[in-house]
């Protein structure tokens, strides 16, 4: 079997682009888009469904949405990861269906945004159920067998370590094109309204993420790199072998404490922008975008690293970077600097440990996958990048349910609203909070065995 040039690595990492626009689109925009603050509503957006907390008292409509949405997304990522490892298709197992999911995801992406009524209406909400559920849908039918292809097409460590560098850098600037609209709708909105400002942008995005998850299912034969016998276990017997496997586990726990402490930064970035900084919102997308530069001038050193002193190790000094640049978001409240001193401090103290957490983990699931592989002699690598994908899933959600809980600490909501309205005292615990688990990550991280998945693989490439 054929090795991939490092051409046909970035071929195949432009793919990541695509949909990694698409799933920025929707974590920047859906809450964003559907629930308008007042003073959105000022600017002439529409309220499409009904506001405040009216579901059992502490849910919007869209959170309920939103929270089933992900149940059948948590059920799909199996089923799905399953279908490709069982594939006969001539065309191999995996480049099939991402061919089929690439133009439905990108057109769900657009129309989710599309609403038929102009006003409160419960076909809104019917619509808007339908497109989230069909959005998560191709999203997995893409991202899974997408995933699985990083452990086939790395044949060595170093081809493997090269393909998540370049996914990791096109994963980023993926989610900072999903973030354009910021500029751009502002300039359309005087010609087109506001929802249409925000719509252009959100085709124009789709269209080229659709023609970038496109490229390497036309430009990559599977079939010339890969040569694996499908998977003959069933849905269910195949996600339990998977999870027979410790060391799998242990990374898993290890995974989930690092998208909860993400993704509690993320959604809270713009809160401590504006609360505990003291500055414009704008300063949001300065941050994000240097911090995101930043760990990118890094990324061509984690593979000599790696070699040096491995992949867990490296791992664990990822989180606990990453828990120092929490730290000192913790520290504003006590420390009295300048706010653009502290985004200063917090971009440059976690775009190293974001180049080590963006790149090791994808290849470390590799790993894992290939070891199994040997074990078991059954090939399931959708399956491993499935349970990764539905690890980071249920930890972007429960950051989500924890930072709404812990940011309001110290203010009076008013529930008929949809503004979350953060303290400075909340948003502290918050960045504590992301410290904790991103040391928990550090610690359950520290019971995998690295050194015998390497060794069971090396004695695979010497048979």
């Amino acid at each position: 079997m054929k090795r991939l040039t490092k051409k046909q690595m970035i071929i195949f990492a432009v793919g990541q682009l695509g949909w990694s626009t698409l799933s920025g689109v929707i974590n920047a925009w859906f809450v964003t888009f559907y629930l308008p603050t007042q003073g959105d509503i000022d600017a002439g957006a529409t309220q499409f469904i009904t506001p405040g907390l009216v579901v059992f008292g502490f849910l919007t409509i869209l959170g309920l949405i939103t929270a089933l949405s992900r149940i059948f997304d948590a059920v799909t990522d199996p089923l799905i990861a399953n279908m490709s490892d069982r594939s006969t298709n001539k065309r191999g197992r995996r480049i099939p269906y991402m061919q089929w999911a690439a133009v439905p995801l990108s057109t769900v992406t657009v129309l989710l945004f599309c609403a038929p009524v102009n006003a409160i209406s419960g076909i809104n909400v019917a619509w808007i159920s339908v497109f989230i559920v069909l959005f998560y849908l191709f999203m997995t039918m893409y991202c899974t067998p997408y995933n699985a292809l990083i452990s086939e097409f790395g044949k060595t460590q170093d081809d493997r370590m090269f393909i998540s560098t370049a996914i990791s850098l096109t994963f980023f600037s993926g989610t900072l094109l999903a973030y354009t609209p910021f500029v751009f709708s502002g300039m359309l909105r005087g010609a087109v309204g506001y929802g249409w400002s925000y719509r252009i942008c959100f085709i124009v995005l789709a269209v080229l993420a659709c023609i970038a998850m496109l490229l390497p299912t036309f430009l990559l034969k599977e079939k010339e790199f890969v040569d694996t016998k499908p998977s003959r276990s069933n849905m269910f017997k195949s996600l339990a072998s998977t999870f027979k496997n410790r060391d799998f586990r242990v990374f898993v726990g290890s995974d989930i404490m690092y998208w909860i402490g993400l993704t509690l930064f993320q959604t809270g970035l713009p809160f401590f922008v504006k609360v505990s900084m003291a500055l414009d919102e704008s300063y949001t997308m300065i941050f994000m975008g240097g911090m995101t530069v930043l760990s990118a001038v890094f990324y061509p050193f984690v593979s000599a690293l790696v070699r040096k002193f491995g992949k867990k190790r490296l791992t664990i000094c990822g989180f606990l970077g990453l828990a120092l640049a929490y730290l000192v978001t913790a520290l504003i409240r006590f420390i009295p600097l300048p706010g653009l001193v502290y985004g200063a401090l917090i971009c440059v103290i976690a775009a190293f440990p974001m180049a080590l957490l963006g790149i090791i983990p994808q290849s470390i699931v590799a790993d894992v996958a290939e070891a199994d592989g040997v074990n078991t002699g059954e090939n399931r690598e959708g399956m491993f990048f499935a349970a990764r994908t539905f690890a980071m899933k249920w930890g972007q959600s429960i950051a989500m349910l924890v930072f709404t809980s812990l940011a309001i600490i110290g203010t009076a909501q008013n529930t008929a609203l949809n503004e979350i309205t953060a303290s400075a005292k909340g948003l502290t615990i918050v960045a504590f909070t992301a410290v904790a688990f991103c040391l928990a990550g550090a610690v359950i991280l520290g019971l995998y065995n690295e050194k015998k998945v390497m060794q069971t693989i090396a004695e695979k490439k010497k048979g």
